[in-house]
């Protein structure tokens, strides 16, 4: 099967050599020039509840024939602000609230990076762009989605559940529950949690962590992981003030805590 991307991207020109590069590494590519059309491709796909989208009048758009594997979302929006188009994406139902983006953010942006990160996006891209760091970072993405046609294999290996205390990570089903409860988090949340249980009881780095899970190092300033960092206590702790699963190393990095609840 073909991987298929929806891009949400007002510039045409770069639109279209996207486009055409994704297009000759096997991917299907749809691209709509603005928030409104974008989101009512999404609201509309085939089989899934029909979502309005009363509150973005404009010409009709023609549905998308299938569901995307993956969204490349432009931050800079002719009519809407991405951050919003992503906020929207996250609520629509089904699998399509769950759906992999990926951010266009201009460069010398880090808070719009961190609110995107915090809104659910599962990674960024600064432009001006190489596109292949653009097909790297959706490959990479698509990896950790089951059930897709990503080219390259797994990048963690799966097994069976590892519990500690109430928490229990399925590798296999890419599930987390917290005493029984399902757990939110988004692809890359997931395989960051994994990689530290994975680890449990050894202090990684940030660079480390980064590694282990993109296959690439941090860039100077880049405080993406401590957003996810923080996103994941949310949905495992019981006191986010007083953590007890993902301890702090000041200075250092995380460390997987081995004795739990």
């Amino acid at each position: 099967m073909t991987s298929k991307i929806l891009m949400i991207e007002d510039d045409t020109r770069l639109a279209g050599m996207v486009t055409q590069y994704l297009g000759q590494s096997g991917f299907t590519v749809w691209h709509q020039p603005d928030a409104a059309s974008g989101l009512a491709a999404l609201g509309a796909v085939p089989g899934m509840v029909q979502q309005g989208m009363s509150a973005l009048a404009g010409p009709a758009v023609p549905a998308i024939p299938a569901m995307p594997d993956l969204v490349v979302l432009d931050l800079m929006l002719p009519d809407m602000d991405g951050l919003d188009v992503c906020r929207r994406i996250r609520a629509l139902p089904d699998a399509r609230g769950q759906l992999p983006v990926l951010m266009l953010t201009a460069k010398g942006d880090p808070m719009d990076r961190v609110i995107g990160l915090e809104l659910g996006a599962d990674d960024y891209l600064p432009k001006p762009f190489e596109p292949r760091e653009l097909l790297a970072r959706i490959r990479a993405i698509l990896r950790r989605q089951p059930g897709t046609s990503a080219l390259s294999p797994p990048l963690l290996p799966t097994a069976d559940a590892m519990r500690f205390g109430s928490l229990e990570i399925d590798r296999s089903a890419r599930t987390v529950t917290v005493a029984g409860e399902v757990a939110e988090l988004t692809s890359y949340q997931f395989d960051l949690l994994v990689a530290l249980a994975e680890r449990a009881g050894r202090v990684l780095t940030r660079d480390q962590i980064m590694e282990v899970v993109r296959g690439r190092e941090l860039e100077a300033f880049d405080r993406s992981i401590d957003v996810h960092m923080g996103r994941i206590r949310a949905a495992i702790e019981t006191d986010l003030k007083k953590p007890r699963r993902i301890l702090t190393v000041r200075g250092v990095g995380y460390v997987f805590a081995k004795q739990q609840d």
